[in-house]
């Protein structure tokens, strides 16, 4: 996967609540900053931005999620 970003909504301070995404052509990565050897969640490149915009919406659930699976 190509450069690892943080999340520029990450909390500040001792980096509890932190994300970092990489891109690729092809898709995009999620990883946990605190634990980055551990596995990623890896999304088909079109479907990260429907899934984050689902997250947000105060009407999604968890079977709502199935859609954007690759």
């Amino acid at each position: 996967m190509g450069n690892w970003r943080k999340s520029y909504h990450s909390s500040e301070g001792d980096g509890t609540a932190c994300v970092e995404t990489a891109n690729s052509p092809t898709q995009v990565a999620v990883r946990d900053t605190k634990a980055p050897a551990r596995a990623t969640l890896t999304f088909p490149a079109g479907a990260f931005t429907p899934f984050i915009e689902a997250l947000k919406s105060p009407y999604s659930t968890v079977t709502d999620f199935a859609r954007f699976r690759g």
